[in-house]
């Protein structure tokens, strides 16, 4: 017996490794398990809540130290218009029995509730349409969150909600853009219109496109109006929305002077410029340079690289691999240890972390739910090359560890367009 015992604990020994190998290939978190559990922890507050009516009674807020005096309760409109541009996609997926197709099924089933109390008057999460400029911003985003998931979050609307949103989108109109990316909020919205079948601004769509022609100033960036500024407003906005513009003219079949679908294959070959250039900007060790203001913005930074990975027209360069790869270290970098969430599970202003200094005059923690846009590759399904490619290095891992790398270039205009008539 004795001798069994001892034979028995040297298998356990030897084996153990083999065991202990098994158990933790388990329990290995995928690169989409990581960025699912980021996902659903950053949208469950808010919508969990929201569905209820409840968001505006129990969300922890925060601004800046020298927020100006426009009405506070922006902050909410700001919190789930962005929130849903950011994560649209991920809820278009058929739904399924896996641990993500369950939490992507709970969000989209909080978030049409929340589509539903945010127009509604009589519930306490309508949101304050109308009553500041900064809510042409946040309509924008609501608007480009139905353009991302249009079959799934517009269409599947009741549709008493939905004219309440075409009425709200409407009013906007009383509000005067200043001469920078807003002219894209205006455009985004009418385009949405457009697209739905409801009645739309042409004049405001089409000046939209034409001021944001005359800003580009090549390789891939926009000046945010008639002078540049080096931030990253060419990544949260103009990219993104210009594009999403103009396809949904292309979807809505508008005739007007504009020849959208050129435009579209002009301004996608610039976004897949910039792609490669936000790719160049992701060290090694997963931080990228902080520029200019609205920081607290955080991955939204990335946005332009997210969207042209969702859409599957990454440019040669680039490979699925590499840019799962880079996006994953800086989530890792930024979320797996800094304090981005305060008590109440809303995030705190800052870059990495909570830094309120890092605040600008408009800033509130609503603002920064922009961080979701760079989700928008789980919009892909798990089965995808995005997700089943072997992690590559990027750029700078290759450059700065002595392997080959590509030369980066300046890439012009091969596409000229003129107005129809």
């Amino acid at each position: 017996m004795k001798r069994l015992t001892t034979i028995t604990i040297a298998l356990v020994v030897l084996l153990s490794p083999v065991f202990a190998a098994k158990k933790s290939k388990k329990t290995t978190e995928t690169d989409r398990q990581y960025w699912c559990r980021l996902a659903y922890t950053m949208a469950q507050p808010v919508l969990e809540n929201m569905a209820k009516g409840e968001l505006q009674k129990n969300m922890q807020t925060e601004f800046s130290p020298s927020f100006d005096s426009r009405d506070r309760r922006v902050v909410y409109m700001e919190t789930f218009g962005r929130l849903m541009a950011g994560i649209a996609p991920w809820l278009t997926l058929p739904d399924d029995d896996t641990t993500e197709g369950q939490q992507r099924r709970q969000l989209r089933q909080w978030a049409l509730a929340s589509y539903k109390n945010s127009v509604d008057p009589q519930s306490a999460d309508y949101l304050c349409w109308g009553i500041a400029g900064q809510n042409l911003v946040d309509a924008a985003y609501i608007a480009e969150s139905f353009l991302r998931g249009f079959d799934q979050l517009w269409l599947s609307l009741d549709d008493t909600t939905k004219q309440r949103y075409i009425n709200e989108f409407q009013k906007l109109r009383s509000i005067d853009p200043p001469y920078t990316n807003w002219f894209l909020f205006s455009s985004i919205i009418e385009s949405f219109l457009a697209k739905a079948g409801a009645q739309y601004d042409e004049f405001r769509v089409n000046t939209a496109c034409r001021k944001v022609e005359e800003w580009y100033i090549g390789d891939g960036w926009y000046a945010d109006g008639p002078v540049f500024a080096f931030d990253y407003y060419t990544s949260y906005v103009f990219h993104a929305m210009y594009l999403e513009t103009l396809q949904a003219m292309v979807d809505a079949k508008a005739n007007t002077r504009l020849d959208y679908k050129k435009y579209h294959e002009r301004a996608l070959k610039r976004a897949q410029k910039f792609a490669i250039i936000l790719e160049r900007f992701i060290s090694p060790e997963g931080t990228f340079p902080v520029i200019g203001r609205s920081t607290p913005y955080r991955l939204a930074a990335m946005q332009p690289l997210a969207l042209v990975a969702w859409y599957q027209k990454l440019p040669k360069d680039l490979s699925n691999g590499q840019i799962r790869a880079a996006l994953t270290k800086v989530m890792h970098r930024m979320f797996d240890i800094q304090q981005n969430y305060n008590e109440g599970g809303f995030l705190t202003i800052g870059f990495c972390g909570s830094q309120p200094e890092t605040a600008d005059w408009y800033t509130n923690n609503g603002s920064l739910y922009m961080t979701s846009l760079a989700f928008m590759p789980l919009g892909l399904p798990a089965d995808h090359d995005f997700w089943t490619s072997a992690p590559e290095p990027w750029t700078q891992v290759k450059a700065w560890g002595g392997k080959p790398f590509p030369k980066d270039h300046r890439w012009a205009d091969d596409i000229q367009t003129k107005d129809k008539w």
